[in-house]
């Protein structure tokens, strides 16, 4: 089948963007969040194609909003490109160090010492009252790229998070189907003959470790600039449980999953908040059971399906 990616992401992009001016304020917000958080499922998308889960990408996730709120409150620069610049840099250089450990470990063990690092992070910051300790901090940003921007930030913002969007799917869509890319599902089906054909497995896994990270820290940058508030909960692990869930219910069959699967988790949360606040972890619940049910490899599978069928 012809790969229609790259034009659908295309088509995707415009239409959002040329929408920005015609979108109410509560909706920027919403496709905002969800595009950045997306953003982080994207990453745990590549490793889950690598054959390993990550219950630890809020740690990356919190630092990218951390690093980006410092850049305001250490150096006094408001200017969202730097922020966001910051995030993404902080989040790859951390990753490249716990990379050499982690690249070692491989199913439960990774899973469970990428939360326990999250879960360091967190305890840090809670102890931390420079940081604001669990209350958090607020942040604001006035300009993006030297160009104020005050009164539109929201628009502003969410057209930044579309550009990353786009980047960032075309980017890792280019990287699946390159020869490093094509050698994270060998390792994922049998690291050993991968081994033998010459390749080094560390390596690819440490790379795809620091590329998962990289994304997940612009994801918690964006998210940072759109709320306009950070705290520890960030690093919580019911955070990165969050993300995995979205990754569950999005599939890993194609770089636009992770976005449309976290667009349809922050509308059932938010619909569930409204019309059922005491039930709504049952909602999501009930959402992931009929995935399960139906939709073993995700959402995607059914648009794989209806292609296959056509």
């Amino acid at each position: 089948m012809k790969d229609r990616t790259l034009i659908v992401l295309a088509a995707a992009s415009v239409v959002m963007a040329a929408s920005i001016p015609l979108t109410p304020q509560w909706l920027v917000f919403l496709i905002t969040l969800a595009l950045a958080k997306g953003l982080v499922v994207l990453g745990l998308v590549l490793l889950m194609r690598t054959g390993l889960v990550s219950f630890g990408q809020g740690l990356y996730y919190c630092l990218g909003a951390y690093a980006a709120a410092l850049v305001e409150q250490s150096f006094h620069v408001n200017d969202a490109a730097l922020m966001l610049a910051a995030a993404v840099v902080a989040a790859a250089a951390v990753a490249a160090v716990l990379g050499f450990l982690l690249a070692a470990y491989r199913g439960i063990f990774f899973a469970m010492l990428s939360m326990a690092l999250s879960m360091i992070l967190f305890g840090l910051l809670v102890k931390s009252a420079a940081l604001g300790s669990t209350d958090g901090f607020n942040i604001a940003t006035h300009s993006l790229a030297g160009a104020k921007i005050e009164g539109s930030a929201g628009r502003v913002l969410l057209g930044v998070t579309i550009v990353s969007f786009a980047a960032a799917a075309a980017g890792l869509h280019r990287y699946l189907n390159s020869h490093l890319g094509r050698l994270s599902a060998a390792i994922r089906d049998n690291e050993l003959r991968v081994e033998y054909l010459g390749a080094s497995v560390r390596n690819v896994v440490h790379l795809n470790y620091v590329i998962a990270a990289a994304l997940g820290g612009l994801g918690g940058g964006l998210t940072a600039l759109a709320v306009g508030h950070i705290d520890p909960d960030m690093a919580y692990w019911t955070t990165s449980g969050e993300f995995v869930f979205v990754a569950v219910l999005s599939g890993t069959g194609n770089v636009l999953a992770p976005f449309a699967g976290s667009a349809l988790y922050e509308a059932i949360r938010t619909l569930a908040n409204q019309y059922a606040p005491n039930v709504w972890q049952m909602t999501l619940g009930a959402a992931m059971l009929a995935i399960i049910m139906f939709a073993p490899d995700g959402l995607w599978s059914l648009f794989r399906r209806r292609a296959r069928a056509s």
